[in-house]
């Protein structure tokens, strides 16, 4: 085993753990455990430096960063000794926005010796292809929607706050922030009804593909129709969709668009 899995929520973890030809070591947050997969380490932000050492003594050579794992607090009370001499990296990448944070987070273990992949390496048909996965397809506004949304995606990027936003009838409805995708469809304003609004997930420039790929899955899709919205659409090469054809299925149940869109895309 040279391969540990530092794991959150959600179903990424056990689909990357079972695409490998060896059982990967599973390393899980306390708090933010990963679904569907066994733990073999627990760690916190106080015991990451524990965590480094473990993972060294159990000959870990790779590291992979998948689910969702919420920004911690750092609570001095609990830090351990291995922990100490990182605390003023934790400092810096607690002030940093995500991208910041992450690039820390990445300096930490391969300074250490580890080499950091990202899952769509471990697992690259994961990653979205270009093309319209529904029976339903974009309409003429859908398509100004999709341009206006990868627009205002790249405007968003230096402020290095969001992997999404909502755009209906070319105007913004909503961006997400530190809630996350989830926080921003449960948060859309009355008037994304009956706008055919769709959401625009794609990566930041800079974005640390590595620790935090885009990725979307049938729950996106559950949340994207309740919340109103005619449309999900994805960057082609830079997002996962776990369970595509799940989502595929689920998209025509819907009455939704799934479309994984090439930049620049009319």
């Amino acid at each position: 085993m040279t391969l540990a899995l530092i794991a959150g929520r959600g179903d990424l973890p056990a689909k990357v753990a079972a695409a490998q030809d060896q059982p990967p070591l599973i390393c899980g947050y306390d708090g933010m455990l990963p679904d569907l997969v066994g733990v073999d380490l627990t760690f916190r932000l106080e015991t990451l430096g524990t965590l480094l050492v473990q993972l060294g003594e159990r000959g870990i050579t790779k590291v992979c960063f998948c689910g969702a794992i919420d920004r911690p607090a750092l609570d001095p009370s609990k830090l351990d000794a291995e922990t100490l001499p990182l605390v003023p990296l934790f400092q810096k990448a607690l002030a940093a926005g995500d991208n910041g944070a992450l690039q820390i987070l990445m300096q930490i273990f391969e300074q250490t010796g580890f080499e950091v992949v990202g899952a769509d390496e471990l697992l690259p048909e994961l990653v979205a292809q270009q093309g319209v996965l529904s029976d339903k397809w974009p309409d003429a506004q859908m398509r100004k929607d999709a341009a206006r949304g990868e627009a205002v995606l790249a405007g968003l990027a230096p402020l290095d706050i969001g992997q999404a936003c909502v755009i209906g009838r070319e105007q913004v409805l909503g961006v997400e922030t530190i809630g996350g995708t989830d926080h921003l469809l449960s948060t859309l304003p009355p008037e994304t009804k009956g706008a055919c609004a769709i959401l625009c997930k794609g990566p930041k420039e800079g974005q640390i593909r590595e620790i935090d790929m885009p990725t979307i899955g049938p729950n996106t899709l559950t949340a994207a129709h309740a919340a109103g919205l005619a449309g999900v659409v994805v960057d082609a090469g830079d997002v996962i969709i776990l369970e595509q054809d799940r989502c595929a299925a689920l998209a025509d149940e819907l009455g939704l668009v799934l479309w994984v869109r090439r930049g620049g895309e009319g």
